[in-house]
């Protein structure tokens, strides 16, 4: 039987990026072309094409603004989950703001969804070892689970030691942490979803895969509504590594979605996590 993975989304508009996050005020966001919500619903028409569940972790600000379009994401069957307000990384927050962080999201999400909300993935991938605060946080946020950890050196973020796999954070807790997937190559771990995916030959996502498959274990993936739209607006202004990373192959990145959706086995985060906390009992 085939190991079911991990999909998932990150539900952010173009200008909320990590990338552009020094050179696009939050201020400004109202006033710049909104295509979240096109974009999500290519996202679910790309599922629905490939018969695919996944888990989509959304912005509060943009369940506020689009609670239709969280509406259609619950009633195509898929997990709603959350990525925090506004795209703040955990480790430039305090104990208290990040806590208020995920009230304020939650709440958003919730009331535009009517679910509840167990998941959340932090911006960029931003628990890690400054931030031993969090997962206490998030248990006694009542999460059931975090999607948080990317066990990878990386300019932006990064946690090379994490377990590669589901762990428990904390001993006095059944909150999991469920780390994204990394292709083992020796001593060196290289990501595999998101930019990376779109930027490197989709071989090495499917050698990640089938990788931990082989372990009995799940993959976790991810991506954006924004990287399959190769239309949306440019920052001219903003680093020249950020454009490249941002703005490369964004129109081949649902080919390559399509391609990989059909070569394994995917579904919702929350499945996946119902068989990681058999595991871990």
């Amino acid at each position: 039987m085939s190991v079911l993975n991990g999909m998932s989304v990150d539900v952010e508009d173009w200008f909320q990026v990590g990338a552009f996050e020094n050179v696009i005020d939050k201020a400004d966001w109202d006033s710049l072309m909104p295509r979240v919500e096109a974009n999500t619903d290519a996202v679910l028409a790309l599922f629905a094409e490939r018969d695919t569940k996944a888990t989509f972790f959304t912005l509060g600000w943009v369940a506020h603004r689009y609670p239709a379009l969280v509406r259609r994401i619950v009633e195509a069957g898929h997990e709603i989950a959350s990525h925090g307000w506004d795209h703040q990384r955990v480790f430039t927050m305090t104990p208290a703001v990040f806590r208020a962080d995920l009230v304020r999201a939650r709440s958003a999400i919730e009331d535009a969804a009517g679910t509840k909300v167990t998941g959340y993935r932090a911006p960029s991938f931003s628990i890690d070892q400054r931030t031993p605060w969090a997962h206490v946080e998030l248990a006694e946020a009542g999460y059931a689970y975090s999607s948080s950890v990317a066990p990878v050196k990386h300019d932006h973020y990064g946690w090379l030691d994490a377990p590669r796999y589901g762990f428990k954070p904390l001993t006095d807790s059944a909150l999991i942490e469920v780390p994204v997937t990394v292709a083992q190559f020796g001593t060196r771990k290289l990501a595999t979803g998101g930019g990376f995916f779109r930027l490197l030959p989709a071989a090495i996502t499917d050698f990640a895969v089938r990788q931990v498959n082989r372990e009995d274990r799940p993959a976790m993936f991810y991506f954006h509504p924004w990287e399959i739209d190769p239309a949306q607006p440019r920052v001219d202004r903003a680093p020249m590594r950020s454009k490249f990373r941002h703005y490369s192959r964004l129109g081949a990145m649902a080919g390559k979605l399509r391609g990989l959706l059909g070569r394994h086995a995917w579904g919702r985060v929350d499945a996946v996590v119902a068989r990681e906390a058999v595991r871990l009992a």
